[in-house]
């Protein structure tokens, strides 16, 4: 049972673009970015340092763009300059709640944001500014799910929290199987050959090799954030497993 303190110094949490859409169809609505951010002020209070990334769905995707002829680097780039638009509304509402908070961007914005530079994000951190990593890696073909589990070891974080719309992770898509079931825990290897939709491939593997515990939650029922933070028993944990655990200790 939760006596309410963290159980993590530091934690990476995902953010997918759509999460700040709310009911529009497009865009960022600014009544539910004003909620997330007050969410994370709520684990920032307690003393956690924490490290951010968001995607750019809700504007516009690489793989979408080419579906409608745009060279996909292109679009990729594109999609890049969209989670660095999310990022800088996402720090807007963390200081207007009176949170610190520094935008570092994997691709050159100096007007708007800081270079990605790893030592000055972990800086950041210890001295306990949220620090949101926008851009994804600042490479093409590659995710901002690929870019958390980077940015997530990079920073040597204890846990990636993977915030969703559904309670976890589920065995098949809830909302097309009604049969479907929540899984509570689950290893990297189920994840990868059960192809669950968690993060994808690359980075599951990246997490999977460096040990790197996930979460995954729905953003959307107010408080979960700490509730993760504090050790509750909240959506789907993916990592080693139990017999990676006990192999470690013999």
């Amino acid at each position: 049972m939760s006596d309410g303190l963290p159980i993590y110094k530091r934690i990476l949490l995902k953010l997918s673009g759509e999460a700040l859409m709310g009911s529009e169809s497009f865009g960022i609505d600014g009544e539910v970015v004003a909620k997330v951010a007050e969410q994370i002020r709520e684990i920032h209070q307690l003393g956690v340092e924490i490290a951010i990334v968001i995607g750019g769905g809700n504007i516009i995707r690489g793989v979408s763009a080419s579906d409608h002829g745009i060279d996909r680097v292109t679009g990729d780039h594109m999609g890049m300059l969209g989670t660095v638009i999310n990022s800088l509304a996402l720090q807007d509402a963390l200081e207007k709640c009176g949170v610190t908070t520094r935008t570092q961007t994997a691709i050159e914005i100096r007007e708007v944001a800081e270079p990605f530079i790893r030592r000055r994000a972990l800086r950041h951190l210890e001295k306990k500014r949220v620090v949101i990593l926008a851009a994804g890696t600042g490479n093409p073909f590659f995710t901002t799910d690929s870019a958390a589990a980077l940015r997530a070891n990079e920073l040597s974080v204890d846990v990636v929290l993977k915030a969703t719309q559904v309670d976890g992770v589920y065995s098949a898509d809830p909302n097309l199987d009604p049969t479907a079931e929540l899984l509570p825990r689950l290893t990297y290897h189920d994840v990868l050959t059960r192809n669950l939709k968690v993060m994808d491939g690359a980075a599951i593997a990246l997490c999977r090799d460096n040990n790197m515990p996930i979460t995954v939650f729905n953003l959307m029922r107010s408080g979960n954030i700490r509730r993760v933070v504090v050790g509750e028993k909240v959506g789907s944990v993916v990592d080693a497993g139990p017999e990676a655990a006990s192999r470690e200790m013999s």
